[in-house]
């Protein structure tokens, strides 16, 4: 019997996290008795005057935000992480080691309709969105040793208010994802001299088999060890560090194939698709006076969906326990991605 990717449980390795991914295709087959989700296709207000987001709305601190036009970014009013806060006392033990942890949360709209999502938003209003990331991301990172820039979209991913916005967290350490990713490349550039994800991205252009859509700066595909179904990466044919190294003609093209994503998500399984989204690159603070070259700046999404827009992918007992685990290949979402269309199905087109 010969080996088929599409057919034949295998692992694969991601190199940029040390970790390996079972895949098993043959469980696509099987019938779906679990939990089916509601599909929320709700008519959502463009202005809410009971949604703290939206303009000229107290929120729950008592402050009342301004008649704003375009992005808008305050502290958030419940914080994970605060600025001025006691340091824990030194300790040696190897099971109660605690250090100190500081940082400041802020929300960032994107529009002031509520009523909106990226994918039905304009290319220049988009370019505003990446240019306040980038403006917070230089501001925070003077300070902040790492700025998470992210996106939880949809109920199922744990987002309260449908108001298109985003979260930043800044923080005066390294957390775990980024850490493990910056050990990863720097091992891979020490080897081999180049960054890993520039090698990375230059063998999926080789192979074509996992790219969803691309453009002369820009390049989404699955990864080959992709954890979530239709998980994808944002990855820069140039070679940027950070999200602040990108030119005007790069964050356009940015704008312009974020919209195409967005859109085709959407148009999977016709509902506003929901994910996980965010933006890696070097470390911050300190870090700004290091040699980075080992890091590639990159994005990830990372949405639940599985077979329809109510049946979702579940992390429990085994990806819990031993490793992750998915249903369809990263070469059998890429196709189904790349073949949606670019247009939303929402947008009548004459």
């Amino acid at each position: 019997m010969n080996f088929i990717a599409t057919e034949h449980q295998h692992i694969r390795f991601n190199p940029l996290k040390g970790e390996w991914v079972l895949v098993s295709p043959h469980r696509m087959k099987r019938p779906w008795a679990g939990q089916i989700e509601k599909l929320q296709e709700e008519a959502i207000p463009r202005h809410d005057s009971t949604n703290p987001l939206c303009p000229r709305v107290e929120r729950a601190s008592g402050k009342v935000n301004p008649d704003y036009s375009s992005t808008f970014v305050f502290t958030n009013d419940f914080p994970a992480l605060l600025e001025d806060v006691p340091s824990p006392p030194d300790s040696d033990d190897p099971f109660f080691h605690t250090k100190a942890a500081r940082g400041t949360c802020r929300v960032m709209c994107f529009h002031p309709w509520s009523d909106l999502t990226l994918p039905l938003m304009t290319i220049p209003e988009i370019l505003e969105v990446i240019n306040r990331w980038i403006q917070e991301l230089t501001e925070l990172g003077q300070k902040y040793t790492w700025v998470q820039i992210f996106e939880n979209k949809g109920a199922i991913m744990g987002c309260s208010n449908p108001h298109p916005h985003c979260q930043i967290w800044a923080s005066s350490f390294l957390p775990n994802e980024p850490s493990i990713k910056d050990i990863k490349q720097k091992e891979y550039y020490a080897k081999y001299g180049r960054p890993m994800l520039i090698d990375y991205v230059n063998r999926e252009l080789e192979k074509k088999e996992r790219i969803v859509v691309s453009n002369n700066h820009w390049v989404i595909l699955v990864p080959y060890w992709a954890v979530w179904p239709y998980e994808v990466m944002v990855l820069p044919r140039r070679h940027l560090i950070r999200m602040t190294d990108m030119d005007e003609e790069e964050k356009v093209a940015l704008a312009n194939i974020i919209k195409i994503i967005t859109t085709k998500y959407d148009n999977l399984f016709h509902c506003s698709f929901p994910y996980s989204m965010g933006w890696h690159g070097a470390p911050t603070g300190s870090y700004l006076n290091e040699d980075c070259n080992y890091w590639t700046f990159h994005g990830c999404y990372f949405p639940p969906l599985l077979r329809s827009a109510t049946v979702k992918k579940f992390m429990v007992g085994y990806e819990m326990l031993a490793q992750s685990q998915r249903d369809l290949t990263a070469e059998q979402a890429a196709s189904k991605l790349r073949e949606l269309p670019d247009i939303h199905y929402k947008v009548r087109v004459d």
